[in-house]
């Protein structure tokens, strides 16, 4: 798929995620087509640019707490995206964890229904061609 479709697909996708969130958890609020459509730029802009370069710096912590602190890097742009977004708030620590737990869920479930049928659940295949020498 090219480029731009690709990235309004995934600005779709964060959005419709958040709107979940939204949904299920009453100390998420997002008020406002604003609120989503900003919340989810901001959102794919920090995981894209900026959890890279966090990830990387914090590579060995990562290691030694086994992925936790990987989480917490999700949570911190997810946090990133309710501070800049207007009209979008969330409170309480548990509330970020669920949030970006749903939001994962929603953009993994979406992946799947995204991709090619003809990959989809199936590994890749080698193709192997024997020469005569």
């Amino acid at each position: 798929m090219p480029f731009l479709p690709r990235l309004v697909l995934a600005w779709a996708i964060n959005m419709g995620a958040l709107w979940v969130a939204n949904a299920i958890f009453s100390g998420v609020r997002i008020h406002g087509w604003a609120a989503y459509l900003i919340g989810a730029a901001v959102l794919g802009v920090a995981n894209a640019i900026i959890k890279p370069i966090v990830a990387i710096l914090t590579l060995p912590l990562i290691i030694v707490t086994l992925g936790i602190s990987y989480f917490l890097i999700n949570v911190a742009m997810l946090a990133l995206a309710a501070w800049i977004a207007p009209h979008f708030s969330i409170s309480g620590f548990w509330t970020y964890v669920g949030a970006v737990v749903v939001i994962w869920l929603v953009n993994a479930v979406a992946g799947q229904v995204v991709e090619k049928p003809e990959r989809r659940g199936r590994p890749p295949t080698v193709r192997v061609t024997w020469t005569r020498s």
